[in-house]
C-alpha cells in the first residue's frame, strides 16, 4: 500500500455537498447545476463539468434538509429522477462510476438503486421532528442525540474531569451525537481514602427515568473469549479475526438479554478498550458509493455480511487513486479501511477476486484467467494523465488483493529463477 494513503484518508477537504441526478427513463447520470424557472433540472455532464458550475450545499444536516425540501417541491416532474448527495470533491468520479453501473445494470438492479437515493419522505419527517423540538424549546440544528444542558456535569467533575476539559479534548460533541469519546481519557476511580486512575472511553445513555447518564468503557487487557457473548461461543477463527482486524467477519445470532429473542448481529472489537461491541444486522447501512466507487449489489451484500471487500481505484481527498480492503465495523458503525498487514494476517483470499477493470480499461477474459492463475498478463490500450498511450505487464497479488504493474515484465527473471530452483531440487542439487 502507498505509504501516503493513511495521511490521505485523514485529510478532509472542507467543501460542501452537491447532488447527482439520475434520469430514470434515459438512464443518464449528471451533476445538478440548479433549477430552471419552469421546474426543470439543470444538469451538467461529467465531460463539461467545472467545479464552479455545480450546485454547492452547506455541510450541515438541517441546511440540507431545508434546501432539498424546497428544491424537490419546485420540480416539475420529481418522480422522473433520483437524487444522491455526495461531497463536491468526489462528485465527478462518483457520477462516472454511477453511469458505468447504470450502463450494465439489470432492470432489477436499476429498481433497487432507487432505495439509495434521497428519500423526500425521510427529509420531511426530519424537518417535522426538528420543528416539534423547536416548539418544545429543545436544542435543534446540531443533529445531536443528547442535549448538553441535560447532562449531569457534576458527575463528570467527580471523576476528575469537567465539561471544559472534555471540550478541549474534542470529546463532548461525539458524546452528544451518541458516540464514545474518540480517545481514552483519565478517570479518577477514588472512593474514600482509596484513589486510582484508569483510562477509559466515555459515552452517554438515557436511563429508564429519561435522565442522561455517563457510561464508562474501561480498557481491558484482552477481550474475554472464555465466556459466551450474548449466547455466542467464539470459534478460533472468530478470535483471530477480532484480534487481528477488530471485526469478526460474519453474521451470528445473539440472544437478547431480556426478551431472549435471537438477533442476527455483527461483532467488532473496540481497538482502544478491547470491549466487544455488537450491532443488529438489520441496522447495518452500506453506502452506495465509497470514495468515488459505486458498489454493486454483490459487493454491498459482502459488506452487510461483515466480510472484508477489496476495492480498486478509489479517489482520495487529494484526488489520487488508491486500492484498499474495507469492512463494516460494528463499533464505529461504518465501513472502515483495513491495513494491508491486517488483511495478510487474516488470510483473506477467497473474497479477493481479480477486478475486471485496471486503470479505466476493462480486462479481457483471457487476461483475467491468467491473473487468477497467478500468471503475468500483457495489457495495452492504457492512457496516462496526459492522454499518452502506453502498455505493460500486469499481475495480481492475491495476498493483499492488489494489482502490480511493470513496463518491462520484471517478474520474468523471478520465474526463470523459480524454474531453475525446481530443476536443481529434482537433481538433488
Amino acid at each position: 500500500m502507498d505509504s501516503n494513503i493513511n495521511e490521505e484518508l485523514k485529510t478532509v477537504e472542507k467543501t460542501g455537498d452537491t447532488l447527482l441526478v439520475l434520469h430514470h427513463e434515459t438512464g443518464t447520470v449528471g451533476i445538478v447545476k440548479g433549477l430552471g424557472d419552469n421546474g426543470e433540472v439543470n444538469r451538467i455532464s461529467t465531460e463539461d463539468l467545472s467545479r464552479d458550475e455545480m450546485l454547492s450545499i452547506e455541510r450541515n444536516e438541517n441546511s440540507f434538509t431545508e434546501f432539498y425540501s424546497t428544491f424537490y417541491h419546485q420540480l416539475k416532474e420529481p418522480s422522473e429522477f433520483s437524487f444522491f448527495k455526495v461531497t463536491e470533491y468526489e462528485a465527478k468520479q462518483t457520477a462516472v462510476n454511477l453511469q458505468k453501473y447504470m450502463d450494465k445494470a439489470t432492470d432489477k438492479e436499476k429498481k433497487e438503486l432507487k432505495q439509495y437515493g434521497i428519500s423526500i419522505d425521510m427529509v420531511e419527517a426530519h424537518r417535522k421532528a426538528e420543528a416539534r423540538k423547536a416548539l418544545k424549546g429543545e436544542d435543534v440544528g446540531n443533529s445531536y442525540l443528547f442535549n448538553a444542558e441535560r447532562v449531569n456535569w457534576k458527575v463528570v467533575e467527580k471523576i476528575g474531569l469537567s465539561r471544559g476539559k472534555l471540550e478541549e479534548l474534542g470529546a463532548v460533541e461525539p458524546m452528544l451525537r451518541g458516540y464514545k469519546t474518540p480517545m481514552l481519557v483519565p478517570v479518577n476511580t477514588g472512593f474514600g481514602t482509596v484513589e486510582g486512575i484508569i483510562e477509559a472511553r466515555l459515552s452517554l445513555q438515557t436511563n429508564d427515568f429519561g435522565e442522561v447518564e455517563l457510561r464508562f468503557h474501561p480498557v481491558r487487557r484482552m477481550p474475554d473469549f472464555s465466556k459466551p457473548f450474548f449466547g455466542h461461543v467464539f470459534s478460533e477463527e472468530d478470535k483471530k479475526n477480532l484480534i487481528v482486524s477488530g471485526n469478526m467477519g460474519r453474521v451470528v445470532d445473539l440472544v437478547h438479554g431480556i426478551t431472549g429473542e435471537k438477533v442476527s448481529s455483527l461483532i467488532s472489537r473496540d481497538r482502544l478498550t478491547n470491549e466487544l461491541v455488537q450491532v443488529r444486522a438489520e441496522w447495518v447501512r452500506i453506502p452506495l458509493v465509497i470514495k468515488g466507487v459505486a458498489l454493486d449489489e454483490r459487493q454491498r451484500k459482502v459488506l452487510r455480511e461483515g466480510k472484508p471487500l477489496f476495492i480498486e481505484n478509489m479517489l482520495s481527498a487529494r484526488g489520487t487513486l488508491f486500492n484498499v480492503a474495507v469492512q463494516y465495523n460494528a463499533d464505529k458503525r461504518y465501513v472502515e479501511f483495513l491495513l494491508d498487514k491486517s488483511v495478510r494476517r487474516m488470510g483473506v483470499t477467497d473474497l479477493r477476486e481479480v477486478p475486471r477493470v485496471f486503470r479505466g480499461i476493462e480486462l479481457k477474459k483471457w487476461q483475467v484467467e491468467k491473473l487468477k492463475a497467478g500468471e503475468v498478463a500483457y495489457v495495452d490500450g492504457l492512457v496516462d494523465r496526459k492522454g499518452k498511450g502506453y502498455q505493460g505487464y500486469l499481475r495480481f497479488d492475491k495476498g493483499i488483493g492488489k494489482f502490480e504493474f511493470s513496463f518491462k515484465n520484471t517478474w520474468k527473471e523471478e520465474k526463470k529463477q523459480e524454474q531453475g530452483n525446481v530443476r536443481n531440487r529434482g537433481r538433488g542439487i
